[in-house]
């Protein structure tokens, strides 16, 4: 008689499912090192991290001052040199004092040197708002690093595409950009999120880079969201599942390449959309999402589409102002209803 063992039950937050990925890699790759401020004995300050220290030592996972600028250069050079380092922006936000390495440096060298240079460079970075940080520690900013080519870009929503999407951005030869909302880290001191701390395969689990996850399925309205947005219209679809309305919801996972394909099929069934994005409304990823469905066939829309977007302006310190601002349950259902209507 055979037996079939039983799949695992083993939950993980998003931080240890990160860190998990990044010990897995470094335990079969030498070459593999991480670098940034508070990343060695305390863990990271999201705990992306945690226990790396205690088991490689101070020689791979490197703790620096906060020159963000010195430990990115730092980074490409390794990667140009042949390692694959990853290099942790404390914040997104900081990216004003770096931009030179990461833009001009990492993203450029391959296409300079005519493809004879690779930059195997994974650059982390956390985003996000909802915990009063400040309007300079609370935005998202992937559609700035979209828009610059030479990166890959990618953004998990939970724990098994975290260390999934880690493990890609690890071993490919291009530079790739991870960002992780504080909200989805599932970190005791954050708000807690029901779908922060879920199921996560154990031993090898490769997400691959540019391919977007249908999280619903469904047929009255497509929502195209990432990030902690897919918690919230998660939400908002169960919610309406009992009116009777049935959402389909896309997690993009990847900005850069992105799946337009995944869109396009959803789009052509359901002939709604509602793109939710916590970036910035204008210049951005959602215009991109509204603009993919538009120039591939008009036709497809049967409502004119609606964006749930951070407004152009700082976001504020003030916690009520700031839920105000960010793309939140009661804005979601309402563009929802506006585009059944």
């Amino acid at each position: 008689m055979t037996t079939t063992a039983a799949p695992t039950t083993r939950r993980l937050n998003t931080a240890k499912a990160m860190a998990e990925a990044i010990a897995q890699e470094m335990r079969a790759n030498p070459e593999v090192f991480y670098l940034g401020e508070d990343v060695g004995p305390y863990g990271g300050i999201f705990g992306s991290t945690t226990g790396l220290f205690e088991e490689f030592g101070p020689s791979r996972i490197i703790d620096t001052p906060i020159s963000e600028t010195a430990f990115i250069g730092l980074g490409i050079g390794a990667a140009v040199e042949g390692m694959r380092p990853i290099v942790e922006l404390m914040f997104a936000d900081f990216m004003g004092v770096c931009l030179d390495q990461i833009y001009n440096h990492m993203a450029k060298i391959h296409f300079e040197s005519g493809g004879n240079v690779t930059v195997p460079m994974v650059l982390t970075t956390a985003v996000g708002g909802g915990y009063s940080d400040g309007c300079q520690h609370s935005q998202t900013l992937w559609g700035t690093f979209a828009h610059l080519p030479g990166m890959k870009v990618v953004v998990p929503s939970n724990p098994a595409d975290a260390k999934g999407l880690m493990t890609s951005a690890i071993r490919d030869d291009a530079p790739v950009v991870y960002m992780f909302h504080k909200g989805v880290m599932g970190l005791p001191w954050m708000a807690k999120n029901r779908r922060s701390i879920d199921v996560v395969p154990e031993g090898e689990h490769v997400v691959p880079i540019g391919k977007a996850a249908v999280a619903r399925e469904g047929g009255d309205v497509t929502v195209v969201t990432l990030s902690l947005s897919v918690h919230h219209t998660l939400d908002v679809a169960e919610q309406l599942e009992g009116e009777g309305v049935s959402v389909e919801v896309i997690d993009l996972r990847s900005l850069v390449p992105l799946d337009r394909e995944t869109v396009l099929a959803s789009v052509a069934k359901t002939g709604r959309l509602v793109v939710v994005d916590e970036d910035y409304h204008s210049f951005g990823l959602s215009g991109e999402i509204l603009a993919s469905v538009v120039e591939a066939d008009p036709g497809l829309l049967r409502a004119a589409p609606r964006r749930v977007t951070t407004p152009d302006a700082p976001i504020p310190y003030a916690h009520g102002l700031e839920q105000a601002v960010l793309p939140l349950h009661d804005r979601i259902t309402a563009a929802i209803r506006e585009v059944l209507a």
